[in-house]
């Protein structure tokens, strides 16, 4: 969005944005995705995988990254392949496990029993 890129100007920060897939993964240590449809999304979903099907991360597109490690929000949707969701250099599920821990202490914190 403009306002996003505005403020990005304004405070002198650096986002890159790409339109091309390889460009974006060229270098990277880790590779983070989210879901290219979210559960509760009210968008032409046909429309919108079409538009995102050039970032679908797969082995090919991970090959332009440093060996860099994949990390996902949960669920998974066809944004990525298989191959890379359950490779070796996935560490998905290490994530998914970090959350709990952090869910358990804003539980914790919430209701006062957080030393």
């Amino acid at each position: 969005e403009k306002k996003v890129l505005d403020w990005v100007k304004k405070n002198n920060k650096n986002i890159l944005i790409f339109n091309d897939a390889k460009k974006a993964i060229k270098g990277a240590d880790v590779v983070f995705s989210d879901k290219v449809i979210s559960l509760n999304d009210k968008v032409n979903k046909k429309k919108k995988i079409e538009q995102f099907k050039r970032f679908k991360i797969d082995k090919k597109l991970m090959k332009f990254s440093n060996n860099a490690i994949f990390l996902h929000c949960l669920p998974r949707g066809n944004e990525i392949s298989e191959d890379v969701f359950l490779g070796k250099k996935s560490f998905v599920w290490q994530q998914a496990l970090n959350r709990v821990h952090v869910q358990k202490s804003i539980l914790l914190y919430c209701f006062g029993k957080l030393r």
